[in-house]
């Protein structure tokens, strides 16, 4: 039969615990422990300030990148925005050279049919020539009495602002026949000379309008057609 005693294990684990109390009371022990503690209190603290700053690092890098790709996204949109601008300039100058050259082209005709409908309501005028330089026009013409010549300018001067700034020179002189007629006087000179002499000579008056033309805007042309067939539509309701 086996015996164990246990009297011995006992006083030996009694021994155990007080070398250990011994040595963890030794001040030599209590110092490397501390300093052991220090140094896992040092590391834990350059480890959290190590990933922490790689933290931040990474977060200031991801930052830059985002800002890096907005300027990048805003750079083409500025260059979009720019080449948009450009070809709607061109566009635009296009259609200015386009609506100048249509007004080029229609002015003279504008000009001569202003010009042509207020004669034709004054009789006995007689055109000789009308010259354009900018803005700037000269009618010449002839007329029987200054009455015709008067009434002539009034109507350009009450055209709703197409004729401006008018200047009107008049000059009497004699009426030049053409050959038919000088030769047939003629020849009624030689047959009676008392007669010619006492016949009073007949005159013209010439005259020279100077004025500024200024020919309607599409707008202002279309706007009494608006208004009058808004007029219209009222007047029908």
């Amino acid at each position: 039969m086996i015996k164990v005693n246990l009297l011995d294990s006992v006083t030996d684990r009694a021994k155990g615990v007080a070398a250990v109390e011994q040595k963890v009371a030794n001040p030599r022990t209590q110092t490397m422990l501390l300093a052991l503690v220090v140094f896992s209190l040092l590391m834990a603290g350059m480890l959290y300030d190590y990933y922490s700053s790689a933290s931040a690092r990474d977060a200031e890098l991801a930052e830059k990148a985002e800002q890096e790709r907005i300027q990048t996204q805003m750079a083409a949109v500025n260059k979009e925005r720019t080449d948009l601008e450009k070809k709607t300039a061109d566009i635009q100058s296009r259609i200015d050279a386009i609506q100048k050259l249509r007004s080029s082209q229609q002015g003279p005709g504008t000009v001569l049919r202003e010009i042509k409908m207020r004669f034709d309501s004054v009789p006995g005028l007689y055109l000789k020539g009308v010259e354009q330089k900018g803005t700037e026009l000269t009618i010449k013409g002839e007329s029987p009495n200054e009455v015709s010549v008067t009434n002539f300018a009034k109507s350009l001067e009450f055209s709703s602002g197409l004729f401006t700034n008018l200047s009107i020179e008049t000059q009497r002189e004699e009426m030049k026949l053409p050959s038919s007629a000088s030769s047939s006087s003629a020849s009624g000179a030689s047959a009676a000379p008392g007669e010619e002499k006492d016949a009073p000579k007949r005159e013209v008056v010439t005259f020279i309008i100077k004025c500024t033309f200024v020919p309607a805007s599409p707008t202002s042309a279309t706007a009494p057609g608006q208004q009058a067939a808004a007029s219209n539509q009222v007047a029908q309701k």
